[in-house]
């Protein structure tokens, strides 16, 4: 197929794809997460949960299992978690009774490669967040019509805006974000209304949990986020992506 038909034929698929996601929103713009969950499953065709196991994940985690155990959970062993990470993960899936979770990681011969002694984050943040989270990530979801976020409109300048779906840019692949229109005191409710556990993590003074060597406590008063990538202009790892663009160094185009 010559170029021109193969860019006319992107377009017109980009086109409808738009036209579902803004009827979707259109379609739940008054209903609560939970719903957006269900839509999610049942309208955005084959869809997986992307999750950290950090401070608030267990929220989504488990709407989804309330839902369907069977639900692609996937979730990204960057390989500098916290050991309290990894263990929570552990105990938080079998307490779910998530049947489908999917450990990623980046292929050893990458790493091997770009990063063999673990030192990429002291010169390039952006490039271990690349090699490690946003390479893995994207293909773990190659095979996927969608996937399903935690991220939340007070979480940082470059959510402010956030829809429950959206069109992923450069993959055209749906993004959804059930928990998009939340507050902290949202999350805080469901947790104890549903006993969920805690990251462990959490009553040390991590509210935002990422990788061990970029991640730090946070003072009363700071912003949640101050502890990921403290003193670095970085708001987002690059796994999420706007107007065709990786999200990061402070980037909210």
């Amino acid at each position: 197929m010559p170029l021109d038909e193969i860019q006319t034929e992107l377009g017109r698929d980009r086109s409808v794809l738009t036209q579902k996601v803004a009827a979707l929103n259109a379609r739940y713009k008054h209903h609560s997460a939970t719903d957006v969950m269900h839509g999610a499953l049942r309208e955005a065709g084959d869809i997986a949960l992307v999750s950290s196991f950090g401070a608030e994940s267990v929220v989504l985690l488990h709407m989804a299992a309330v839902i369907d155990r069977q639900v692609p959970v996937l979730f990204i062993d960057t390989q500098m978690l916290f050991a309290e990470t990894l263990v929570y993960q552990q105990e938080v899936s079998e307490r779910l009774g998530l049947k489908n979770v999917q450990v990623i990681r980046a292929a050893e011969d990458d790493v091997a490669r770009d990063d063999p002694y673990g030192a990429l984050r002291l010169r390039d943040t952006d490039a271990c967040c690349t090699l490690r989270k946003t390479i893995p990530l994207q293909r773990a979801l190659s095979g996927y019509d969608g996937w399903i976020t935690g991220r939340k409109r007070f979480q940082a300048g470059t959510r402010a805006a956030l829809d429950f779906f959206e069109v992923e840019d450069g993959t055209g692949r749906i993004k959804v974000n059930p928990l998009a229109h939340w507050a902290p005191e949202d999350v805080r409710a469901y947790m104890e209304e549903n006993r969920l556990p805690r990251h462990p993590l959490v009553a040390q003074g991590y509210p935002s949990i990422g990788c061990a060597p970029c991640t730090s406590p946070v003072a009363p008063g700071e912003d949640p986020r101050a502890g990921r990538w403290r003193n670095q202009n970085k708001e987002e790892c690059g796994i999420h992506f706007v107007d065709g663009k990786m999200v990061r160094n402070g980037d909210k185009t």
